[in-house]
């Protein structure tokens, strides 16, 4: 097993005072490495990132789903009022309530939402969940095979479908799974087998099975960035600024995925520490190293390399990508 990669650094003065280190991997759809920094093989729970592949069953069974309802399927969303009364409205026209939802009660991660639950004195709800639309969309596709409303459970048929589309999609099996923080099970897979699934996701053509249901979903996330996440988050920021050039999906713990359809290349990269702003600042120099971000737009620049500011506004350090 290769060693973490320093990947970020962040410095105060002319001295470092932090530094973050993990592991990235950029693949073909074949699977084969384009290049790679610390290992390749690590093997990671992918957390959110994978959401894309979670929802590539329900694709494959529902062609005629709504472009908006796919692109919730895959989201970290912030419960804006956007994403609550999508997933309110799928709900309902399946008959079901949000109560039906295993992923348990969250407070709102957009602070207009959050605002409004306190004024009117509510609780937090499971519509507010940012997996609420995957687990409406598991809802959806246990509906469809028949099966009964345990979906979270790993040995369910929507979960036996998850795990098939994952392992086919990253070219191997499993080694396991953990459960996320929504109660889905999380199938562990290496970052080179999570690259090649992205891989795969930007080579798909056609309109028919599997590669048209990758199609949609890659289309859908493109087309909707708004609801894969939220605003000021990276995964909508980045999405946009690359212009229709990249679908992008984080997850926990320092995982970020992107899918590069005029490149058919795949990225996936996991910080050791978990940090999030080492992960997306590691992304956006992955983006601008292949040629899909422009280091100078301001959601690029907003990660990529940063002013460390303190509580007066004066910048202090700066935090920067090592690749």
């Amino acid at each position: 097993m290769s060693t973490p990669a320093d990947l970020v650094e962040l410095t105060r003065g002319d001295r470092r005072e932090c530094l973050h280190r993990g592991h990235a991997v950029i693949t073909d759809a074949s699977g084969a490495v384009i290049e790679a920094w610390g290992d390749a093989y690590r093997v990671i729970y992918p957390r959110s990132s994978a959401k894309p592949i979670q929802a590539l069953p329900l694709a494959e069974a529902l062609p005629d789903l709504p472009t908006r309802r796919l692109a919730l399927a895959c989201a970290s969303h912030e419960a804006a009022r956007d994403h609550t009364d999508l997933a309110a409205d799928w709900l309902a026209a399946m008959d079901h309530t949000p109560e039906a939802l295993i992923c348990g009660p969250e407070e709102p991660r957009d602070r207009a939402a959050r605002d409004a639950l306190i004024r009117a004195h509510g609780d937090p709800e499971r519509l507010h969940n940012n997996c609420s639309g995957k687990h409406t969309g598991f809802l959806q596709l246990a509906r469809h095979l028949g099966a009964g409303p345990d979906y979270c459970d790993p040995g369910h048929p929507v979960q036996r479908e998850v795990r098939a589309a994952l392992e086919d999609l990253c070219g191997e099996p499993s080694p396991g799974y953990g459960i996320d923080g929504c109660s889905a099970p999380n199938f562990a897979v290496s970052l080179r087998g999570l690259a090649r699934a992205m891989a795969r996701f930007a080579t798909a053509s056609g309109t028919e099975g599997r590669e048209g249901a990758i199609v949609r979903i890659r289309e859908a996330m493109i087309a909707h960035p708004d609801l894969v996440a939220g605003e000021g988050r990276a995964c909508t920021e980045l999405m946009r600024a690359c212009g229709g050039r990249a679908a992008i999906k984080g997850g926990a713990e320092g995982v970020n995925v992107a899918i590069l359809p005029g490149l058919g290349l795949g990225v996936a990269l996991k910080i050791e520490d978990g940090a999030a702003r080492a992960s997306e600042c590691t992304l956006a120099a992955l983006l601008v190293r292949l040629g899909v971000a422009d280091p100078t737009h301001p959601a690029v620049a907003a990660r990529l390399s940063p002013d460390l500011r303190n509580r007066a506004g004066v910048a202090v350090g700066q935090m920067r990508s090592l690749i």
